[in-house]
């Protein structure tokens, strides 16, 4: 399960994120299985999510599942259920997460990690949409939508014949890519801010504001945890910061101090004039402190216009 999946955050400024969100809802409309691949972080389990509040489905539950976590000895019954004395400690009968997901959505997050034996069953499961219980003879129909996600190269497993082909071609009839997010650098600063806003609310302390160089360190970073470790820093920053006016670099970890900024990377380069004016308004606002009324002086411009460039740059929520 991914943590920005247990958030209300879902950011779709950058084009490549609106085209995941795009096909998502196109695929909640029908019943078919859904495939989410992505680094790990990248926000699969909330596209899935979002596949599950769109459909006819929203009403019932969504129950996601780390295959990963679960014991490879227990993953059967943990998903297909057991009756009693079917082994030991099973003193009763007791329905698996795909019964349990009746007129819902079963998210196997880490399909992958599925062993051939269960990808057999499960197999089974997506074609007659009847499941066995450990132990059992009786067949019993399920009405669970199944959405997996994997982070793995599901089709190298099959060349290396870890994975199924006939199960992979049962769970991708829809496949939906979820870039990283050093992909989608539009969407950084507007997931930082809300982040920052939910920490500040969690832990009942501020700031709940960015220093110019604080936000160019986020935009140079190329978030190896994508969406979940930005949230860990930011959530960090805020515990470290508390007391001050701004989350300042300081405030962030080593990891994101140890590079270039994006003006030392840029340096000697040739940039886009917009790229140019963005620096350029940023160091200014951070010189005068904050202050847009005297920012929107030094730099000429209206304060409506500094606003509205700000809003554009992800400073500003609306």
């Amino acid at each position: 399960m991914e943590s920005q999946g247990e958030s209300s955050e879902l950011v779709a400024k950058s084009a490549a994120m609106q085209r995941v969100i795009e096909l998502a809802k196109r695929a909640a409309k029908v019943d078919a299985p859904v495939l989410l691949t992505g680094e790990t972080g990248a926000g699969k389990e909330r596209i899935a999510r979002l596949i599950h509040e769109a459909s006819h489905r929203a009403p019932g539950p969504f129950i996601p599942v780390n295959c990963g976590a679960l014991p490879e000895n227990l993953i059967e019954s943990e998903l297909f259920g057991h009756v009693k004395g079917a082994f030991t400690g099973a003193d009763r009968d007791a329905k698996g997460l795909m019964e349990a997901a009746t007129a819902g959505t079963l998210l196997l997050d880490e399909i992958g990690e599925i062993p051939p034996p269960v990808q057999v069953k499960l197999l089974r499961v997506l074609q007659d949409r009847q499941v066995r219980r450990v132990g059992s003879t009786e067949s019993r129909e399920v009405n669970a939508r199944i959405i997996a996600a994997t982070h793995r190269d599901l089709e190298e497993m099959v060349r290396e014949k870890s994975f199924r082909k006939d199960l992979l071609y049962r769970l991708k009839v829809v496949t939906i890519e979820v870039p990283p997010l050093r992909a989608r650098s539009e969407d950084i600063l507007p997931l930082a801010h809300g982040f920052m806003r939910r920490g500040c609310q969690t832990y009942q302390c501020g700031p709940c504001a960015l220093s110019a160089k604080a936000l160019d360190r986020l935009l140079a970073y190329p978030w190896p945890g994508n969406v979940r470790e930005l949230e860990h820093v930011m959530e960090r920053a805020v515990v470290l910061a508390e007391g001050k006016p701004k989350i300042e670099e300081s405030d962030l970890p080593p990891e994101l101090l140890g590079g270039a900024t994006v003006a030392e990377v840029a340096e000697g380069e040739l940039l886009p004039l917009a790229e140019i004016e963005r620096r350029h308004i940023l160091q200014v606002l951070e010189r005068c402190g904050g202050s847009r009324k005297e920012a929107a002086n030094v730099l000429g411009i209206a304060p409506n216009t500094l606003w509205r460039k700000l809003r554009e740059y992800g400073v500003i929520q609306d």
